[in-house]
Order: structure tokens, then sequence, then C-alpha cells
């Protein structure tokens, strides 16, 4: 994978930052402590990547991700995504946790359940745990078993997870599994 370009965007929770190739979102980096913790923090992931001016589809996913963050019922799973990087059991836990709606949680379990593999959760927290498109793959929408919030690798931890699902307008946040019960 040639990761083209990266670009930062201020948002409701810190300045973030895309990366992108030919064939689509490569890396959503969340804010650091500064823009400039988070424009190098992109240069370590991609180094490749070269800080430039969005080309319209990218800018259009940049658009949607704000919407998100700005509260509004935005759905991300169709933005075209370069994950082949990613080993194929974490492209998996992605398609999975894709599907998990603004405002829904899921659990590990239920991923793995899912994906057939129902003793791996903790397999899928770490794929989780190792997402590079964060916000685009819903990973603070997956809690813990019982509703735990778990971690969260992003600067800030469970409380930007928390924050996240807040802004989505998730009730009972940490307070048990969501998303199983809204299917019903």
């Amino acid at each position: 994978m040639t990761t083209q370009g990266f670009a930062l965007f201020d948002s409701p929770i810190g300045t973030c930052g895309l990366a992108w190739s030919p064939r689509g979102i490569a890396g959503l980096q969340l804010p650091e402590s500064t823009a400039d913790a988070t424009r190098a923090r992109l240069r370590r992931r991609w180094p490749d990547a070269v800080e430039s001016a969005p080309p319209p589809g990218v800018g259009r996913a940049i658009e949607r991700v704000l919407g998100l963050l700005k509260g509004e019922a935005a759905d991300l799973a169709d933005i075209p995504l370069d994950l082949d990087a990613a080993p194929e059991f974490h492209r998996k836990v992605y398609e999975v946790a894709r599907t998990i709606p603004p405002g829904r949680t899921m659990t590990y379990g239920e991923i793995a359940k899912r994906l057939g593999v129902p003793h791996e959760s903790r397999e899928v927290g770490q794929a989780l745990g190792r997402n590079p498109v964060a916000i685009i793959v819903p990973c603070h929408r997956v809690l813990g078993a019982d509703g735990k919030m778990g971690g969260f690798s992003a600067n800030g931890g469970v409380s930007t997870k928390r924050r996240m699902l807040e802004i989505e307008g998730a009730p009972a946040v940490g307070a048990g599994p969501l998303f199983a019960q809204q299917q019903q």
C-alpha cells in the first residue's frame, strides 16, 4: 500500500488527521495533545504520505466524520477504505464493527460470535486496538462484557471513547450491551 497524502482537520474532539491512498482511506488519526503532535503521529504511521489538500472524495469523508462528531446520525459504512496492510482476521472484525450504527454498541464477544469464533473476544479486542481508521471503523462502539467500557487506545483513553458515544447519543453509555437489545 502506498499512502498518498494526509490532511489535518479540526473536530469537536480536537485536531484529527486522515491519510489516504488511491484505493481509499488508509488511516484516521484521533487527536493527540496538540495539532503538531497529531501531525507527527501521522508522519510516523504513514511516512510516505505528503500533507496536502484532500481530493474531493477524501474531503467528503472528512465532512461526514465531522458530521458524526457533531452529533449527526451519519453512517460512515460506505466510505472506501484501504486496509490491505491489516491482517485478514482484523479486516473481518472491522467489517462487523462497521455494521454497528451510530448510538449503538456491541460487545467484543458478540463480534467474535458473528465471526464464528466465540472464544476469541480478546483477539477481537486486539484487532480493534490496532484499528487504523477509528471512527470510520467504529471501535469506540465496541464494549467489554456486561457493557463495560474496556480500553481505548486513542489519546484520552476511555474518556474519549465515552465522549464519542455520548456525542452519538448512545443511551446509558457503559451500562450494558445496547446494540443486541435494540436489534430485537
